[in-house]
């Protein structure tokens, strides 16, 4: 349909807490999906929410593919439209609740990547587009994904979540053969 301009770091928009979708399988919300997917595409984008393109819902979107140039080392993860997600974190093969360090950028703070940390297993339910429910196990960059995206209907941006700003910088310093002006 249409690729919408996402919203950049400095907008107050996106300091906002998104409110649930209440109104499943209709033609408004299928437009702003395929929006979404739209917009992301154009940007190579691993996940988007519905707030970095200025609409006030709980609706991430994410997933990418073997051949994503920006995350060429990364495991696919399926093409998810997640409605009022919810995230559990579940414990690792330890028995332990652990985060994990990794490398994010995001379409709302271009050219910049930092080392986030974020759980390394986790559970996340929610609704799909037609209110159906979702109810999946997700570990490394899905679960990275996941978190990261869902952290944009609470106001958060990645940079909230730095810890050490020694790794934190521009995409084009870090990572020569990556696109700066393409983060997830």
């Amino acid at each position: 349909m249409a690729v919408r301009e996402i919203l950049k770091m400095g907008d107050p928009r996106l300091l906002r807490v998104a409110q649930p979708v209440t109104a499943f399988d209709s033609d408004e919300l299928h437009r702003l999906i395929t929006d979404m997917l739209d917009t992301m595409r154009a940007a190579n984008g691993a996940g988007l929410a519905a707030p970095q393109i200025g609409v006030d819902l709980q609706l991430v979107i994410f997933g990418s593919n073997a051949h994503n140039p920006r995350y060429p080392d990364a495991a696919p993860v399926a093409q998810t439209v997640l409605l009022n997600p919810l995230i559990t974190p579940l414990e690792d093969v330890d028995g332990a609740v652990a985060q994990e360090e990794g490398w994010e950028g995001c379409l709302s703070v271009p050219g910049l990547r930092a080392i986030v940390p974020r759980y390394g297993r986790i559970r996340y339910t929610g609704l799909d587009p037609y209110g159906d429910p979702i109810d999946r196990v997700a570990d490394g960059f899905h679960a990275r994904v996941v978190q990261h995206e869902c952290d944009h209907l609470i106001g958060v941006l990645y940079p909230m979540r730095v810890r050490d700003f020694s790794r934190f910088g521009f995409t084009e310093v870090l990572f020569p053969g990556l696109d700066a002006e393409q983060d997830d």
